[in-house]
């Protein structure tokens, strides 16, 4: 499948997360697994929170939306691999290559900006609890979404456009599970100055570093707010309320630099598609986890849904 001095690239081979042919069923059943998980965990919590009045606020809505950008990030990265196992055919086409491209590192940008926006929510209920629900009102929150789904998408425009100028592979398979742009890159034999300057660049300011920076200021304004309060269960109560995104901050953030923003991030493939597997797979199951099955909202929520079925 390998050629050299390509011009023209009309399809890509994806390789997968392992060629060992005795690790393929394995890998495709915890994959599968994983994936379920995903789906059935997050839908269950958008689904809770659009039947439910009770959680129809803030919070519960900004975690919908994060719910929605799990699954939708997993099926575009995870498909492929499923796909694979079933068909047997590990090429994909150009276009839709760096379409599969596109649209996860859209939603995950959106996922940054999603939980940027959720620090500041969590900021507002813990410095103003009184006109919370009048500060981050539906028309507040639907626009802070909506600019944060909007800016995803518009941010990755200037890759596709390079990437779609690029000329000349050494091979035309892609040493990952995906279509990402680590290993598009590593094939290529055009000159990507511009594309790797925009990585560290765009890719660190805009898309990772403006996100992070806002997360930051809002916890830094929640840290004082907390710090402010006289009693100990109030201070205790008031960091519950953020340890669970902070948490999902944290693990996503790491995950991300260490795939991305690393000198030697082209170079070592095969340890980032651990990492790639990390965000695509595992980081989407501990939103129900952390976030929703530990907060008794949601856990009357759903047994008030068991109790209508039953």
């Amino acid at each position: 499948m390998e050629q050299t001095n390509l011009t023209v690239v009309k399809y890509f081979v994806i390789k997968g997360i392992s060629d060992a042919p005795n690790m393929q069923t394995p890998i495709f059943l915890l994959v599968l697994l994983l994936y379920l998980i995903i789906i059935s965990g997050n839908s269950t919590i958008v689904l809770l929170i659009y039947t439910d009045s009770k959680l129809h606020t803030p919070m519960y809505f900004f975690l919908g939306n994060l719910s929605l950008l799990d699954m939708s990030a997993s099926t575009v990265a995870l498909h492929k691999t499923l796909t694979n196992f079933i068909s047997s055919d590990n090429s994909i086409s150009f276009p839709a290559c760096i379409g599969q491209f596109y649209s996860f590192a859209s939603l995950a940008a959106d996922q940054l900006l999603i939980l940027a926006a959720m620090s500041y929510d969590r900021y507002v209920a813990i410095y103003n609890p009184l006109r919370y629900q009048i500060i981050m009102n539906y028309r507040v929150c639907t626009l802070l979404a909506s600019v944060c789904w909007l800016l995803g998408f518009i941010e990755f425009i200037p890759y596709v456009i390079l990437l779609t100028r690029v000329s000349c592979y050494r091979s035309n398979v892609i040493n990952h599970f995906y279509c990402d742009i680590v290993p598009i890159l590593n094939i290529a034999c055009s000159d990507i100055s511009a594309l790797k300057s925009l990585i560290f660049t765009e890719g660190m300011f805009a898309t990772i570093f403006s996100p992070f920076f806002l997360t930051l200021i809002s916890y830094i304004f929640i840290i004082i707010t907390i710090l402010r309060i006289n009693s100990k269960t109030g201070r205790r109560k008031a960091f519950y309320t953020c340890s669970s995104h902070l948490t999902v901050v944290i693990i996503l953030y790491t995950t991300l630099t260490i795939q991305y923003l690393t000198p030697n991030a082209t170079d070592t493939l095969d340890s980032n598609k651990l990492f790639s597997l990390l965000n695509t797979a595992t980081v989407p199951i501990l939103n129900p986890l952390i976030y929703s099955w530990k907060n008794k909202d949601v856990k009357s929520a759903l047994r008030r849904k068991l109790k209508c079925v039953l």
